[in-house]
């Protein structure tokens, strides 16, 4: 039940006290709650203190209300699941140029388009486990309100596909707050494929939702990883961008943490814990200002470096992470040369899907007939790590590569939206050559459904054969 109290004017914002109750376990609990009537207010979670985060962790996900697993839905609920995933998901054209050779050639003359697809690439098993779940929430839970906590994939279709079952996504505020408030008791809330922080896990567990977690198992694999560096009293340096919310669900169950974006933030760290305060760029205020938004609370670089370990954003360059691994264990040796091996761990934790596409676009850059592509389409959402790092390889190799995160991004006037590697958005005019036939390498992200690849490919058949020269001849 909910009772709006009043409305009060705080520091001129108006404000709505509302006092819930609901039943749990058998005990009834009451819950009070500030609605905040401003877009740019939002709710900041901490997670409440624990003696072992892990425990915690565990302890939320055995609750009868936590669902996360294909077993918690009945067989006729994934079945409807899966006539959705046929029909908005899988492709015959993609399919099919695996069954050929990875090739296939679309139109004639100068209109003719040969696609050349990357040997693995596209919707990984976790992601499309992550879509089968929440959809299987919505077959569950239909006279329910639902919600989910981030973008269930960097993929816009996929969130556009969940808004239209009525998933609600929980606001963003401009203080980078969310809207919590809008989520009640008896609700329905979704865990995206990213995970979500303790924090968050805290605050629907006590709150009396149903929980619907689609997190990636590989994702929940750097976090088993993290709890063996917590019970060693060891910091986690974790290889990711410190916004992406992957990182910051990971971050939330370390004790202590330093996140690096790139192998040149690794080298400043390594610099760093050999020669701290030798040059006013290693000095202790410069490192406190570059990672300001990247460390733990109470982070002193000076103490909390002695002991690392090493995680990762499971969607990250695998060389890149491998790579800092190495400098590190390095770093640590030299530094530590009679106990390193006390003071340094590391696993690997990179998904094996994304390191397959990573493999895959690299076997088709470094293959002998490349110089035959006239450019490689990357398919996949504008904020998708993974698919970043697929633009990255080809382009590190100096061939052309365009970034696309839908077909709409193809425009019939022969123009092409697409994401440079910076994370700027632009348009490139007279992309598609009308004078000749061309050969397209084709990848796309793991969070990226067949479907959605095949809608772009169909879109440069359509326009290349409007704008072929020897088409307009004829006409």
């Amino acid at each position: 039940k909910m009772h709006l109290l009043s409305l009060l004017i705080v520091c001129g914002v108006a404000v709505s006290l509302q006092i819930s109750s609901y039943q749990k376990n058998g005990v009834r609990r009451v819950g009070v709650s500030l609605r905040m009537n401003e877009k740019e207010s939002g709710m900041k979670l901490e997670a409440r203190p624990v003696q072992s985060k892990k425990q915690e962790r565990r302890r939320i996900v055995g609750n009868k209300d936590f669902l996360r697993s294909e077993s918690d839905f009945s067989a006729e609920e994934k079945a409807r699941v899966e006539e959705k995933l046929l029909s908005h998901m899988k492709s015959s054209l993609l399919e099919n140029m695996k069954a050929n050779m990875y090739e296939t050639t679309k139109g004639e003359g100068n209109a003719a388009v040969t696609f050349r697809l990357a040997k693995e690439w596209g919707l990984c098993w976790g992601a499309e486990r992550s879509i089968e779940l929440a959809l299987a929430a919505v077959e569950k839970f239909p006279d329910r309100r639902k919600h989910i906590t981030n973008e269930l994939l960097h993929n816009p279709g996929v969130n556009q596909m969940l808004k239209d079952n009525d998933i609600s996504f929980i606001e963003k505020t401009n203080d980078g707050g969310k809207k919590f408030e809008t989520v009640q008791p008896g609700d329905v809330v979704i865990l995206p494929a990213f995970g979500a922080t303790l924090a968050e896990m805290q605050y629907f567990d006590e709150l009396g939702v149903t929980t619907v977690d689609t997190t990636c198992p590989w994702v929940s694999k750097v976090w088993n990883v993290v709890d063996r560096q917590v019970s060693k009293d060891m910091t986690t340096i974790i290889h990711g961008k410190y916004s992406h919310e992957e990182a910051i669900a990971t971050a939330s169950f370390c004790k202590d943490y330093l996140i690096v974006k790139d192998i040149h933030e690794a080298e400043y760290v390594c610099n760093y814990i050999l020669n701290p305060g030798s040059t006013e760029e290693l000095s202790k205020d410069n490192f406190m200002k570059k990672f300001a938004q990247a460390m733990s609370p109470g982070f002193d670089p000076d103490i909390h470096l002695k002991k690392i370990g090493i995680a990762n954003q499971t969607t990250m360059y695998k060389r890149e992470t491998a790579a800092i691994g190495k400098l590190f264990e390095a770093t640590m040796i030299k530094k530590y040369p009679e106990d390193a091996s006390d003071r340094f761990a590391a696993f690997d934790t990179i998904c094996d899907a994304t390191q397959e596409r990573q493999d895959a676009i690299t076997d088709m850059v470094e293959d002998p007939d490349v110089s035959q592509l006239d450019f490689i389409l990357v398919v996949g959402g504008f904020d998708s790590s993974n698919t970043a790092h697929l633009v990255e390889i080809p382009h590190n190799k100096g061939l052309t590569v365009y970034h696309i995160n839908e077909a709409d991004c193809i425009s019939e006037t022969n123009t092409l939206t697409h994401r440079l590697l910076d994370g700027s958005i632009v348009t490139t005019e007279n992309w598609l050559p009308t004078d000749r036939p061309i050969t397209i390498g084709v990848t796309s992200g793991a969070s990226t459904p067949d479907a959605y690849v095949e809608e772009a490919l169909e879109r440069v058949v359509l326009l290349k054969a409007a704008i072929s020269e020897d088409n307009k001849i004829a006409a």
